[in-house]
């Protein structure tokens, strides 16, 4: 029992390490806060001047998707939102590490 429970263990802190939440937050601050706000609470003025509802990125269908599908929307942008320019691969995984730490 004791090799399985850290074996758990380690499989389960190789998913953790998938981003840096710390240097996600870097990334965020600089190309997503304005709009999506620190805590990831949409801007009411932003969302009612692009006439659409931003959804808290810390609830839980928002927090549902999966890391691939957060990574796509991050880096290809989604409905009225551009894509994030000059944002790829570990910096991609390290802000959804960050939007993970936003969870309500």
């Amino acid at each position: 029992m004791k090799k399985f429970t850290l074996l758990l263990i380690s499989v389960s802190g190789l998913a953790l390490a998938a981003g840096d939440a710390a240097a996600g937050k870097i990334a965020y601050d600089k190309a997503c806060k304005s709009c999506h706000g620190a805590d990831g609470t949409a801007n009411p003025a932003i969302a009612k001047m692009m006439k659409v509802e931003m959804k808290n990125l810390g609830v839980n269908d928002v927090q549902a998707h999966s890391d691939d599908d957060m990574k796509k929307a991050i880096i290809d942008g989604v409905g009225k939102m551009k894509p994030t320019k000059g944002l790829a691969g570990k910096d991609a995984d390290n802000m959804v590490a960050f939007v993970r730490t936003l969870k309500k």
